[in-house]
């Protein structure tokens, strides 16, 4: 259903033929050249700008979108022209004009918290707006209760930083100071917040002159033509090579989010029922998301404006899940997430009031705990459909830092988005400290060390904390950092009780565990959702991230992979033989490791194998903790 959106977005194209007459060579220049200025506008955002959450850790994005407002681009999501269309008309937009909004509930879905500040330029040809260049991303600090704009314990928005709907923040190429300086007043870290703007406002006007450059050359019909014809070519291709993967049915699953910040931890249920529907229907081939089931709106800021504009933003967020289903990994990689796969997707959510539909001025500012398990949802509700080739899942960011005074007593925030391991698939383990922001990256310790009062002591694999498998879980980071004055330490991050899952009989990684002074006299684990947690000069921060889930049965595992992962310390001699039942022979220390085949094959043989009778779905000893001594959910059974 659609509701509480002010204007309706109906998806349409440019053209009567839907592209089918545009040059097929020109569709691939086209397509090319809005990549190439894409990377371009983000390249220049990361050269230019101050803050290391922009410059280092590349916590942003830039998309292209056409007149229309639908996404051209598939190199990664971004955040959607519809606030800024629904408030300005676009005939009254000139050359020069950069709009700003970081309203979660003006947003129209397309901004999840505060600190997600966008920037909008029209590009302009034949003396009408013919596109859009946008850019948005995460910045340092935008006002509320603690530094970093992310209270864990709020309880309204109104305590999470200043809200600004879409303005007018250049017109017509004069930037508007008044606005720019009530932003900058209400940051903790103003220098930066003005140059990130700065550098995200003149690198979107100059892809807009880019891109005008590319109608100037093909003509405003020419150039529209190809537009419809990309977006066409990706509802067919998904419609071909990825709904004919998913059989006819219905399927229900559903995850958790595991604390609020407000409540005792308890499950946060986000459940989708997944229908598939046949040719013949009378609304199409498509696939139904049905959010019905899911938990009422929490206290904390854990909730998702998920639900306006029939979730065109959350159909293009979760769509990329759906590329597991390419014939290869090669395949996969090659298929773009654009405007295209909307006409394939649809939304159906509950009234208002829930973790997705929540009503203002509900908290956000922890959304991911709630759109990041989207992602696992929906591949674990289609591994049901598809006897488990989906990956095993994974939980890949959580914001860490420290703040407090410098050495030379200036106040800073250093804050990272650390990644963790990704899930075992079907054919391949998973990957090790992925970041579910494309091109994110942690934070050079040569950098922080230098800009900040504490010392990087070590950076590495956390090891044992992928899941055991047949195609074992990538590992997550362990990052111990030293204080050299006294701080304090932050935390948002889920999954430190509920594990990331294993399928088909691969078991769940390890939570995710912040331990301040580890072997000390004052040893404490810290929650997962702290604001200011008391860090002294000279204790160590240890940070250890989620491991992906296992998928398929340790017990089938290559025994000479596990020796191998022993090797790497990716697996530890004792989970060699607890977790994949593989005897060790030799040792580490004179590179004579092995196994004992014989040895091995006994053990395996003395333990239960995986069996399709057993749970779908391991969620880890966490669930237990959560769901009253049960081992599993009834969902979790195929």
């Amino acid at each position: 259903m659609s509701r509480r959106a002010p204007t309706q977005f109906p998806y349409g194209m440019l053209t009567d033929d839907a592209g089918a007459s545009a040059d097929p060579v020109l569709v691939e220049i086209v397509q090319g050249s809005l990549a190439s200025v894409e990377m371009e506008v983000e390249t220049a955002i990361g050269r230019t700008s101050r803050s290391p959450m922009i410059r280092d850790a590349h916590d942003f994005r830039a998309g292209i979108h056409d007149r229309l407002l639908r996404k051209l681009t598939g190199r990664s999501y971004s955040a959607l022209v519809h606030p800024v269309a629904r408030d300005f008309p676009i005939e009254e937009m000139r050359e020069g004009d950069v709009f700003f909004h970081n309203d979660v509930y003006r947003s129209e879905g397309g901004i999840g918290h505060l600190p997600d500040l966008c920037v909008t330029v029209p590009v302009f040809a034949e003396g009408k707006v013919v596109a859009f260049v946008q850019a948005f991303g995460h910045h340092d600090d935008i006002g509320g209760a603690v530094p970093g704009s992310m209270p864990s314990h709020a309880t309204s928005v109104f305590e999470e930083g200043l809200m600004v709907p879409p303005i007018r923040l250049w017109d017509a190429g004069v930037p508007n100071r008044a606005a720019l300086s009530i932003m900058t007043r209400n940051s903790r870290m103003p220098e930066s917040l003005a140059a990130d703007l700065d550098a995200e406002c003149s690198a979107c006007l100059m892809g807009a002159r880019r891109l005008g450059e590319l109608f100037e050359r093909y003509g405003v019909a020419t150039v529209e033509s190809c537009f419809d014809a990309i977006l066409d070519r990706t509802t067919t291709t998904y419609r071909r090579e990825i709904l004919s993967q998913i059989p006819v049915g219905s399927w229900t699953w559903e995850d958790y989010a595991e604390h609020d910040g407000v409540d005792d931890p308890r499950l946060h249920t986000q459940r989708i029922t997944l229908t598939r529907t046949p040719k013949d229907d009378p609304d199409g081939e498509r696939l139904v998301l049905d959010f019905d089931g899911t938990s009422p709106q929490a206290k904390g800021p854990i909730n998702h404006c998920g639900d306006y504009s029939d979730g065109v933003f959350l159909k293009k967020w979760l769509a990329p899940i759906l590329r597991n289903l390419a014939e290869s990994p090669e395949r996969m990689a090659e298929l773009d997430v654009n405007e295209g796969i909307v006409p394939l997707i649809e939304m159906r959510f509950p009234e208002p009031g829930t973790l997705l539909t929540p009503v203002f001025p509900a908290p956000t500012n922890a959304r991911t705990f709630v759109i990041l398990r989207l992602l696992g949802v929906l591949a674990g509700v289609v591994a049901k459909a598809v006897d488990g080739k989906m990956p095993a899942d994974q939980e890949t960011i959580r914001y860490t830092g420290v703040y407090g005074d410098d050495r030379d007593g200036r106040s800073y925030l250093m804050r990272e988005v650390l990644g963790g391991g990704s899930g075992g698939r079907y054919y391949a383990d998973g990957e090790d400290t992925i970041h579910v922001v494309p091109d994110s990256r942690n934070l050079p310790s040569e950098f922080t060390e230098s800009r900040f009062p504490f010392l990087v002591e070590s950076l590495g694999l956390a090891m044992d904390s992928g899941g055991a498998g047949e195609y074992r879980g990538g590992l997550g980071y362990e990052k111990h950092i030293r204080m050299v004055k006294d701080g304090h330490f932050m935390s948002i991050a889920d999954r430190s009780i509920l594990a990331c899952w294993g399928v088909r009989g691969g078991k769940a990684g390890k939570p995710f565990e912040v331990t301040i002074d580890a072997g000390g006299p004052n040893e404490r684990v810290v929650d997962a959702l702290a604001d200011d947690e008391i860090v002294k000069a000279g204790e160590v921060i240890r940070i250890r991230t989620t491991g992906g889930g296992g998928w398929g049965d340790p017990l089938v595992r290559d025994p000479e992979l596990v020796v191998r992962d022993v090797v790497w310390r990716k697996v530890s001699p004792e989970a060699a033989l607890a977790d994949y039942g593989v005897v060790l022979t030799g040792s580490l220390d004179d590179d004579s490791l092995g196994h004992d085949a014989a040895a091995t094959e006994a053990e395996r043989g003395s333990r239960a194998a995986w069996v399709r009778e057993d749970a779908f779905f391991d969620r880890g000893p966490g669930y237990a903790q959560l769901a009253d001594g049960a081992l599993h959910a009834e969902v979790d059974l195929v």
